[in-house]
């Protein structure tokens, strides 16, 4: 495989620290018949043949986007996959005029597999290799450098994607070790009709391909990618909507009270005051009416007409 060669020492775990200068030589065909057959896991922990991922049973092209993240509680990859879900979207791909997919792996177990799609919206079929064996044979290192600069795909900071990180371990319980080695590293691979035609293997922690590059690569350069709602947009949201749960609420207070005060007696005996100077008001007007229409004033106690 046309990966630069990286010096270990003996005994070593082909953990480094840094920013490892891999080079980006797509996978011959020689590589990939070595991993054809090392399987993956779907989300039930049934194993599949690599190869079944990215070739087709007819005679109609394909075109695969395998992205490998890291273990499934990355924050960093977890903002991958979101970007990636909103600026690459299944319809996006059926306008292509080749057949394509997306489909995800990461280093975890399978059973992680429904919280990494429900945390980042993914629409795409997530699998597990926790044995590695994939990442190593396409030539992905490991390393927990972070690199030098925050990518766009990064809407986040990367404290709170640490945090959210932290926090979906505690949630996981017994399951918060089984998200994969963390020094790993991942990549993105296009392979069509079998063949790979592009990739890029990751430098550090947060080097997966930006998607402007990732959609060129797509052939969805053409059209601009949907924006993808940002985190200030959310408040802005969520603040609309309880300010309008507060007014609705208000009105309910107000109606529950309205109903409160006529059940009471004191509310009642209020009422029929009112029901009563009303009737009063409305027969004294039409009096009014009558006598201006036979033409006799009307005569107040003081001699006043009126």
């Amino acid at each position: 495989m046309a990966v630069d060669t990286i010096t270990r020492p003996k005994g070593s775990t082909g953990e480094f620290k840094g920013d490892i200068q891999v080079n980006d030589d797509p996978p011959t065909k020689n590589d990939l018949d070595k991993v054809a057959e090392l399987p993956v896991l779907d989300v039930n922990g049934k194993p599949h043949a690599f190869r079944s991922l990215y070739t087709s049973d007819s005679n109609e092209p394909l075109r695969v986007l395998i992205i490998f993240i890291r273990h499934f509680f990355c924050g960093n990859c977890q903002e991958y996959l979101r970007s990636v879900s909103t600026s690459i979207t299944p319809d996006g791909l059926k306008s292509l005029p080749t057949r394509t997919k997306v489909i995800v792996i990461g280093c975890g177990q399978p059973n992680l597999i429904t919280m990494c799609a429900r945390e980042t919206g993914c629409p795409y079929p997530i699998y597990a290799d926790p044995s590695k064996n994939l990442y190593a044979q396409l030539g992905m290192i490991r390393t927990l450098d972070l690199g030098p600069r925050s990518p766009q795909y990064m809407q986040y900071s990367l404290p709170s994607a640490m945090v959210r990180s932290v926090y979906q371990n505690l949630k996981a319980g017994r399951s918060a070790f089984r998200g994969g080695n963390y020094w790993q590293v991942g990549g993105e691979f296009l392979l069509e009709d079998g063949r790979a035609s592009w990739c890029h293997r990751m430098r550090n922690t947060r080097d997966h391909t930006e998607i402007p590059e990732t959609r060129r690569q797509l052939g969805l350069d053409g059209a601009q990618p949907p924006l993808r709602k940002t985190f200030s947009s959310g408040i802005r949201r969520s603040s609309s909507q309880l300010q309008r749960r507060l007014s609705d609420r208000r009105k309910s207070w107000s109606r529950s009270r309205d109903r409160t005060e006529k059940s009471s007696p004191e509310g009642s005996m209020m009422e029929k005051v009112k029901e009563n100077r009303h009737e009063e008001e409305a027969s004294e007007r039409w009096s009014n009416k009558e006598w201006k229409m036979s033409g006799t004033a009307v005569t107040n106690d003081d001699g006043s007409s009126r």
